[in-house]
Protein backbone atom coordinates (compact mmCIF):
# COMPACT_ATOMS: atom_id res chain seq x y z
CA UNK A 1 0.00 0.00 0.00
CA UNK A 2 2.77 2.42 0.60
CA UNK A 3 4.81 1.35 -2.40
CA UNK A 4 1.75 2.21 -4.56
CA UNK A 5 1.18 5.72 -2.89
CA UNK A 6 4.86 6.36 -2.92
CA UNK A 7 4.88 5.65 -7.05
CA UNK A 8 1.73 7.87 -7.82
CA UNK A 9 3.11 10.44 -5.77
CA UNK A 10 6.45 10.39 -7.75
CA UNK A 11 4.52 10.05 -10.83
CA UNK A 12 2.64 13.05 -10.09
CA UNK A 13 5.21 15.19 -9.05
CA UNK A 14 7.58 14.35 -12.47
CA UNK A 15 4.04 15.17 -13.94
CA UNK A 16 4.17 18.68 -12.30
CA UNK A 17 7.26 19.47 -13.44
CA UNK A 18 6.33 18.68 -17.00
CA UNK A 19 3.29 20.37 -17.08
CA UNK A 20 3.77 23.18 -14.17
CA UNK A 21 0.49 21.73 -12.14
CA UNK A 22 -0.34 21.22 -8.64
CA UNK A 23 2.54 23.56 -7.26
CA UNK A 24 3.64 23.49 -3.73
CA UNK A 25 0.79 20.79 -2.83
CA UNK A 26 2.54 17.86 -4.78
CA UNK A 27 6.05 18.71 -3.48
CA UNK A 28 4.57 18.42 -0.01
CA UNK A 29 2.79 15.25 -0.20
CA UNK A 30 6.20 14.11 -1.84
CA UNK A 31 7.99 14.87 1.19
CA UNK A 32 5.58 13.32 3.53
CA UNK A 33 5.48 10.31 1.34
CA UNK A 34 9.58 10.23 1.81
CA UNK A 35 9.38 10.81 5.34
CA UNK A 36 6.87 7.46 5.76
CA UNK A 37 8.86 5.36 3.47
CA UNK A 38 11.85 5.97 5.30
CA UNK A 39 10.37 5.53 8.93
CA UNK A 40 8.53 2.66 7.37
CA UNK A 41 11.96 0.67 6.38
CA UNK A 42 13.59 1.63 9.49
CA UNK A 43 10.76 0.46 11.61
CA UNK A 44 10.37 -3.06 9.42
CA UNK A 45 13.75 -3.55 9.95
CA UNK A 46 13.50 -3.45 13.69
CA UNK A 47 10.74 -5.67 14.04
Amino acid sequence: MLWTIFVILVILWLLGFSFNIGGGLIHLLLVIAVIVLIYNLITSRRG
